[in-house]
């Protein structure tokens, strides 16, 4: 895939110092403007993330009626004046994810509610991506779809509850159908094989729709008929996956001392954490809070020895957009990392295993790829490479982390997808003292 952008890193000169605040959640801001569009009244959101992925979840519902105010220059700020659950209307024109699965599978869930048929589009890496795993609940439900891959044609139609099993341990699958839920008859469970991160479950009720989780982890959504906009603004934390770079650079380079401020704590979205932790990172929470339904801390890292581990499966799902950086961690540990039960990584925006494989043994790394996972032997990465980032945002910074330790320099081509999630990555790395620049 050719995205264009090329990142020139570096080993870095010094230890890594500074604090710094990362952009808001990705999850998180996605599912704000999605409840906040469908509800009655208007909306503030604060610290909405501005990358392209979420800026094509706010232009979808732009282009079916609803109106969305910015309050600064940066978009992190905007009000959202709602329409209710049935006040869309037909687009005119196809929407377009870009290169976002969280918008196109969670869209599924809203169109299926609606009284028109859309067509929804990606990306060439999105339009590769499965889709049936949220196009068989919703169809179930009562909606119809034409397609089995990106552009695909839902037409809405009268939907009812159901009892879904997802056979896949996916939050996009499960927000999904809890949003589609909103527009049933009846109520609708979801259970999972393994718990995923729960943004969907604790923003609701902010909108007035109660959402009940059993002890063994059935959920219940019985709708409520409409969402309800908050009196008071919602406010979204920092970037857990966007922390997890720096996290891991600062653990790497020696004689780090970084502060994350802010970050979102949730403890489904913490499993790059207790990995690192796992492998000896130096890492202690300061100032915890809560915001909203969401708990905050600043993240204190220092450089440290790291070591390999046999990764924890239970640590799997809450880790699974970090493990690219995690890998470039191993990459530069002692011993042997080992991480099986993440075949999800492989219908990622790339097949992260394979990816993220090729690349760290062109620097130099020593590793087996498996089926579901990867087995990396951990020393010195030489560096003096180009690599492939093959237009996944994820795989081109986690790069660009590992040639901070290299001995000699990374060439990351297709890296311009970082302006999906994280577009002020390389300012924020170059304040920190990483060495990573833009090629002219």
């Amino acid at each position: 895939m050719n995205v264009g952008g090329t990142l020139i890193a570096k080993p870095a000169p010094s230890g890594l110092r500074g604090e710094i605040t990362v952009p808001g959640d990705k999850s998180m801001s996605h599912r704000a403007v999605m409840l906040a569009s469908l509800a009655d009244g208007v909306t503030e959101i604060h610290g909405f993330l501005p990358g392209e992925d979420n800026i094509a979840t706010a232009n979808m519902f732009i282009d079916m009626g609803v109106r969305i105010d910015w309050l600064n220059d940066e978009q992190t700020s905007l009000r959202v004046y709602g329409v209710g659950l049935h006040g869309l209307k037909k687009p005119e024109k196809v929407l377009d994810a870009g290169n976002s699965g969280t918008c196109a599978r969670l869209m599924m869930g809203v169109l299926a509610g609606q009284s028109f048929s859309t067509t929804i589009t990606g990306d060439s890496s999105l339009q590769k991506r499965p889709m049936k795993r949220v196009t068989d609940p919703v169809c179930k439900m009562g909606a119809s779809v034409s397609g089995e891959l990106l552009p695909l044609t839902i037409h809405g139609g009268y939907l009812h509850g159901i009892e879904h099993v997802s056979q896949v341990a996916s939050a996009q699958v499960k927000s999904c159908v809890l949003l589609a839920a909103l527009f049933a008859e009846g109520e609708t469970t979801v259970r999972e094989p393994r718990v995923t991160r729960d943004h969907t479950e604790r923003m609701l009720p902010l909108f007035g729709q109660p959402v009940t989780v059993d002890d063994d982890g059935l959920i219940h959504l019985n709708p409520t008929g409409k969402l309800i906009a908050p009196k008071a603004p919602i406010y979204i934390p920092a970037d857990p996956s966007s922390a997890a770079f720096f996290a891991v650079a600062a653990a790497l380079v020696p004689d780090s001392d970084v502060v994350l401020q802010r970050i979102g704590m949730n403890p489904l979205r913490n499993g790059w954490k207790r990995i690192l932790m796992d492998m000896h990172g130096e890492i202690t929470l300061q100032h915890e809070s809560l915001v909203g339904q969401e708990a905050v801390a600043d993240i204190h890292v220092s450089s440290s020895s790291l070591c390999g581990i046999d990764v924890n499966p239970a640590d799997v799902p809450d880790a699974i957009d970090e493990f690219p950086v995690l890998f470039a961690a191993a990459a530069l540990a002692k011993g042997e990392f080992v991480l099986t039960g993440a075949e999800e990584l492989r219908v990622k925006e790339s097949d992260r295993i394979a990816v993220m494989a090729k690349a760290l043994s062109a620097a130099g790394a020593k590793l087996v790829e498996t089926e579901d996972g990867i087995r990396i032997t951990g020393g010195k990465l030489a560096g003096r490479c180009c690599i492939d980032a093959q237009g996944d945002h994820r795989i081109a910074m986690a790069m660009a982390v590992a040639a901070q330790c290299a001995n000699k320099p990374i060439r990351i081509e297709n890296a311009a997808a970082i302006a999906t999630s994280f577009p002020n990555f390389v300012a924020l790395a170059q304040s920190l003292g990483m060495c990573v620049s833009w090629e002219a």
